[in-house]
């Protein structure tokens, strides 16, 4: 035997083991959020039989980040003493997921949000009670400005994809897909920072290992799929300029990696053109009457392009992400359909 090489039973056992153990932090998680966030439903369609979705844009706040935002807000409630309060940074979902994790936990939340972020997003964040900083904020220099804010307020930060119970509450989208149909034999989700990506990799592979967990990203934002080509986190140079503004991290997170790369729970990430996305939206709104945001659409659009899964696979799951759309860039791709 080659020095350093493991028996195959027990490389098995210890990934056995791995599973296990995020199984029942995924459990635990669907129970402690269930009284907070919706059980979207699992839909099929004329446009394929093959096809499972499941549209998180009819979730509270319109997008599954309420999931691990609620996770981790309710944990940390439980934390003697109690945080003084949470902090984030966020484009716009988890910006709102966390706004009403905290409201609902009696906690003061502040997310940073870029300049030039969707304003329905931000109106909505506001609307849910938390304290908004969006000057001079922009995804170059967000993480900056956290760290000297966290230090300034004394805030917790509830990162939006690299923390282990965002991730579990994440993973609780992927894991109702298949208790509503064990048979569905792969599963597309939208990777940004890949939180909904690894926790849907962590509950497909809990459910039956030969679950193909596959991730979609725009073209122009391929760090994640750089990432799991090369073996190592790929940082883009700056935030990418995508129609799926859900997406526009420059680099996936270190506990996301090591479900995604290093314990290779993901099977392949694709990417698609923006003229995919804005096909697979149009389809979305038109055909399957689902109100989808550009970023939601992703799988979709992998799957009308014929990139992902193959030809086998059946049922497809596909996880919509949310529905909090920029109302303009609608009305454009829809005044030109």
């Amino acid at each position: 035997m080659a020095d350093g090489a493991r028996p195959a039973y027990l490389a098995e056992t210890q990934e056995a083991s791995y599973l296990q153990l995020h199984a029942e932090e995924i459990a635990a998680a669907a129970r402690r959020i269930a009284p907070h966030v919706r059980r979207t439903p699992l839909l099929t369609t004329d446009l394929d039989p093959r096809l499972r979705l499941k549209p998180e844009c009819f979730q509270v706040t319109g997008s599954f980040k309420v999931r691990g935002a609620f996770n981790a807000v309710l944990q940390l409630k439980e934390r003697t003493p109690p945080p003084r309060g949470v902090i984030a940074v966020s484009s716009g979902n988890h910006a709102q997921a966390l706004a009403l994790a905290a409201r609902t936990a009696s906690l003061t939340a502040l997310i940073l949000i870029p300049e030039d972020a969707n304003p329905a997003k931000v109106a909505a964040t506001r609307s849910l009670g938390a304290e908004v900083l969006q000057d001079g904020i922009t995804f170059e220099n967000r993480e900056q400005r956290l760290r000297e804010v966290m230090a300034e307020r004394g805030l917790t930060l509830v990162h939006p994809f690299d923390d282990w119970d965002i991730i579990h509450g994440q993973a609780t989208a992927a894991r109702e897909v298949l208790e509503d149909d064990p048979e569905v034999a792969a599963i597309l989700a939208p990777t940004g920072g890949g939180g909904l990506l690894s926790g849907t990799a962590l509950a497909a592979k809990i459910h039956r290992r030969d679950t193909l967990v596959i991730g979609v990203e725009p073209e122009r934002a391929d760090d994640a799929q750089r990432s799991f080509r090369s073996g190592a986190i790929q940082t883009l140079p700056s935030s990418p300029q995508t129609l799926a503004d859900g997406v526009r991290t420059t680099a996936i997170g270190r506990r996301n990696f090591e479900v995604m790369v290093e314990r290779r729970l993901v099977d392949d990430i694709v990417t698609v053109s923006e003229e995919e996305i804005e096909r697979a939206l149009v389809t979305a709104w038109l055909k399957l009457k689902l109100a989808l945001e550009p970023t939601a659409a992703l799988p979709l659009a992998a799957y009308l392009a014929g990139k992902a899964p193959p030809a086998e696979a059946s049922p497809v799951g596909l996880i919509l992400s949310g529905g909090n759309f920029d109302q303009a860039v609608v009305a454009r791709l829809l005044g030109s359909a």
